[in-house]
């Protein structure tokens, strides 16, 4: 039985009046190095800001930490920011006999985190990123001052087709017919790529800045000469299936109200890759947890909804360090 609480309702989620630097869509992105910590090398990208405080930002499947650039400007004047590169993502080579599975992520980054001295930091994850910070939050909570979770990747097993960037993904994945779509999809350019993710993961796709629909391109064709990036995309997916498909009592919802740090959930109400149906039984289940729902908004809300996102994370940040969250 369920006897976990009902949460507050969203009008009470405390969004921060806190100063923040006006909103430049054209930053670039923020620069990036590969850093070894705690024996463990992935490729990271700073933000400036108060050392006192720091905020870790987990990208989601296929993303990077380029996912972050708008937000982490956004709460660069109350924390210093490192967005990653997980394992077989964006810049960071996996190590070999890496398994890409959930638990794999969360060890290797409490593993990091512990080798730059970092923690408790705020820590912010979004869809599979999400599901990272989770579980992490849950295992080390030592390392997690606040969770704010943007679309986590709970279990959602509706028809995978519709909720990819291309329907051909997932026969991509099977035996023998697989190679026909590996290389149909590999005949599509950069920009093919990049408007098909944006078309997914955004609610107005004709919002994104042209610059941004580049940068997203110039990833995409970067990616396409890294000999393991394809083969590690297609093993972190797996991994993430394996995630949903696990017995009822090893599954991500038994995972969620083990979080004792304060949590902000973040969803779109047109996320199209895992329903916003899932956001009350999220929240609810998290012993410390409020909902925040964004109309209007996509899967990715920190790169649609900057500003609100930061101005609901600060509010998390104030009422934890007042202990009222």
């Amino acid at each position: 039985m369920d006897t976990t609480r009902e949460r507050a309702p969203l009008t009470r989620v405390p969004l921060s009046d806190a100063p923040r630097p006006p909103l430049d869509l054209t930053l670039p992105p923020w620069p990036g190095e590969h850093v070894e910590a705690g024996g463990v090398r992935l490729h990271i990208r700073r933000t400036p800001g108060p050392t006192d405080e720091t905020a870790v930002y987990v990208h989601g499947l296929g993303g990077s930490s380029l996912n972050w650039t708008d937000l982490s400007a956004q709460l660069s004047g109350h924390a210093q920011g490192i967005a990653v590169d997980l394992p077989g993502a964006g810049r960071s080579e996996p190590p070999g006999g890496y398994k890409f599975d959930l638990v794999d992520h969360v060890d290797t980054l409490a593993k990091f985190m512990r080798g730059m001295e970092l923690g408790p930091v705020h820590l912010f994850g979004n869809s599979m990123g999400g599901a990272v910070s989770m579980v992490l939050a849950a295992k080390y909570p030592e390392l997690v001052r606040t969770l704010t979770l943007v679309s986590p990747a709970v279990p959602d097993l509706r028809p995978l087709p519709n909720r990819m960037s291309d329907p051909r993904i997932p026969f991509a994945m099977m035996p023998f017919i697989g190679a026909r779509f590996r290389r149909q999809l590999a005949a599509l350019t950069p920009m093919q790529r990049a408007q098909q993710l944006v078309n997914l993961c955004f609610a107005v796709p004709s919002m994104v800045p042209p610059h941004r629909m580049d940068e997203t391109a110039q990833e995409f064709a970067d990616r396409a000469k890294i000999a393991w990036a394809a083969q590690s995309l297609m093993a972190t997916t797996m991994g993430l299936f394996r995630a949903w498909l696990v017995p009822p009592s090893q599954s991500l919802w038994r995972i969620v109200p083990k979080i004792t740090a304060p949590t902000l959930v973040v969803w779109g109400t047109q996320d199209k890759l895992v329903t916003v149906r899932k956001a009350p039984r999220t929240a609810r289940l998290l012993p410390r947890g409020r909902l925040l729902v964004l109309p209007n908004t996509g899967h990715v809300a920190q790169i649609e909804r900057p500003e609100t996102v930061a101005r609901a994370a600060l509010g998390l940040w104030e009422a934890a360090k007042e202990d009222i969250w």
